[in-house]
């Protein structure tokens, strides 16, 4: 049997006016701002017209580690939204929007698949509203001003050598991660060595994802430390007198996107951090916004629970004082069989021992997503391939770990095959079962609380950092910084910081190469192993398979 393929689905969809989706939220047509008939723009006045209504239920869609054979989060997410909507709940979803690097690199779309996708999907795949255009022109605007500053004077006595702040773009080339800036004599600076990274690992995307409004915005926008002074005093962004431009050319990015679902349902697509080097959830107000006019959200974290889950609970709802009324963690029965050996090449094959020994992977994230006092379920992402034998084993192993799980066909059926799940989880979600707590509090030292992660989320043993970095987490304390959330950079494929180490390895070492301080996002980074801020293109990247057809559509979109 063929299937069709994503873009084929995406093109065919019954689109409606965007009004019509806002409609169904009470948003009215007034408060929308349209960019083309399919997708808008939610105004600042309005949503501050919502503070005082009562939130809905919060669900979050997580998942196992990642491996190559696929799991389906952003699918499911848009599948249960769909499910919840078709068993008669008023739902919407919040995911986030799509990085240029990663549709040009290894992953092509984020934007769902099969039945179960947001729509439009080349849109949103590329330039959409022009939000991320928007956080790397104002994070190179700073970039800008930093040097500039320095050319004409430096009263502000900024140490050359002591420049934290790079530049970014939205675009995987390694060739940018360092370079040197400010050759070619007087009249272009002095040199110096600089760096770029990706655009949705800025700390503006973290401040924009994070900020409650453009008051909150701009003060988070001025609290970012660019550079050092030679006594190591900190200088700021509102030392540079960039904190006000910079806010300028986000206000409009600042205000969620609402597009829809193939069934017509509503969609918040709204920022984009990534999970593995930043928080890796959409925006604090795409988020609450939702909560306040639909009854349930579903939203998703990136990457595995070990990243996203645990940056959602620890940063995101502190941040932002909400809380998961569910969770919901996606595996397939293909990652299990991965996760217990089994090579690509040869996941169609039966194996219901492979898949038994790789349930420890899905097992752990059960026990680590548990410990927050939230309830579980675990979403079984149908393939074609999976025999009923190796589905019946995840779910027995499942219900040998306290939880159930549910299997789900939203990407051949759309919403008509998460019925099951979406009245689990409403159930759930309605239960009052939800006790949740952060993993640590926010008075304990920064280093216990990388320790806190690496022991009681990776299950490893010790955390490796030099004198050096355990000084400069010292001084972060002294500075005022102690009580600032932990955002751990490490690899997505592995519990460890090892990406080949699948399953659920215990007795490994974290070990941490830098600390970064991300005072106007309001957490500290730690970057573990060997992972980049600026990620490189694959041998063969997707963009080599994009283009126009003779229709003038775009084609290799997946």
């Amino acid at each position: 049997m063929s299937y069709k393929s994503d873009i084929e689905i995406a093109r065919e969809a019954n689109k409606k006016p965007i009004q019509d989706i806002g409609a169904k939220l009470g948003i009215g047509t007034e408060h929308l701002l349209p960019y083309g008939h399919d997708k808008a723009k939610i105004s600042q006045p309005f949503i501050n017209g919502l503070k005082d209504r009562d939130n809905g239920k919060l669900i979050l869609v997580t998942a196992i580690n990642p491996t190559p054979a696929g799991e389906g989060k952003t699918t499911t997410t848009v599948g249960l939204g769909d499910g919840l909507n078709r068993i008669g709940k008023s739902a919407a979803i919040c995911i986030r929007e799509a990085s240029l690097g990663p549709c040009f690199g290894m992953k092509g779309g984020a934007a769902g698949g099969g039945y179960a996708q947001v729509v439009p999907m080349e849109e949103m795949n590329l330039h959409f509203t022009g939000d991320f255009h928007a956080i790397t022109s104002a994070h190179n605007l700073l970039s800008a001003m930093i040097d500039n500053h320095i050319y004409w004077g430096n009263d502000l006595e900024i140490d050359e050598r002591r420049i934290v702040w790079r530049r970014v773009m939205d675009m995987n080339d390694r060739a940018l991660r360092e370079v040197v800036v400010g050759l070619g004599g007087v009249s272009n600076g002095f040199p110096r060595q600089g760096g770029f990274d990706i655009t949705v690992a800025s700390e503006v995307m973290a401040i924009l994802c994070l900020a409650v409004d453009l008051k909150d915005l701009q003060k988070r926008l001025g609290d970012i430390i660019v550079a050092y002074r030679r006594d190591r005093s900190p200088i700021y962004a509102r030392d540079i007198k960039a904190d006000g431009a910079m806010t300028v050319l986000l206000k409009d990015a600042m205000q969620p996107n609402l597009v829809q679902t193939l069934e017509n349902n509503p969609a918040f697509v709204h920022g984009g951090p990534f999970a593995n080097i930043a928080h890796g959830c959409n925006s604090v107000i795409a988020t609450t916004t939702a909560l306040k006019l639909a009854d349930y959200v579903v939203t998703e974290a990136g990457f595995g629970a070990d990243l996203g889950a645990e940056k959602f609970m620890n940063i995101k709802c502190r941040k932002a004082g909400i809380a998961p009324d569910a969770v919901v963690i996606v595996a397939t029965v293909r990652a299990m069989k991965m996760n217990g050996g089994v090579a690509k090449a040869d996941l169609g094959a039966e194996n219901v021992e492979a898949v038994e020994l790789g349930c420890p992977n899905l097992g752990q994230h059960i026990a680590n997503v548990k410990s927050f006092g939230v309830p579980v379920v675990v979403a079984i992402n149908h393939f074609v391939t999976d025999t009923e034998a190796e589905i019946q084993a995840v779910k027995d192993y499942v219900d040998s770990q306290g939880s159930e799980a549910i299997l789900c066909q939203h990407w051949e059926k759309g919403s008509a095959g998460t019925e099951e799940l979406a009245t689990r989880v409403a159930e759930l979600a309605d239960s009052g079962l939800s006790q949740f707590a952060p993993l640590y509090p926010d008075d304990m030292p920064l280093f216990e609380k990388v320790e806190t992660i690496a022991k009681r989320i990776y299950r490893a043993d010790e955390v490796l950092a030099d004198q050096k970095i355990r000084d400069q987490l010292h001084a972060w304390e002294q500075a005022g910084y102690g009580h600032l959330p932990i955002c751990m950079a490490k690899t997505q494929y592995s519990f460890s910081t090892d990406p080949n180490l699948r399953g659920a390895p215990t007795g490994h070492s974290v070990p941490v190469r830098e600390v970064r301080l991300s005072a106007g996002a309001g957490f500290v980074v730690v970057i573990c192993g060997e992972i980049m801020t600026m990620p490189g293109l694959p041998r063969v990247p997707s963009a080599e398979a994009i283009m126009l057809n003779d229709a003038g559509q775009i084609e290799g979109l997946f």
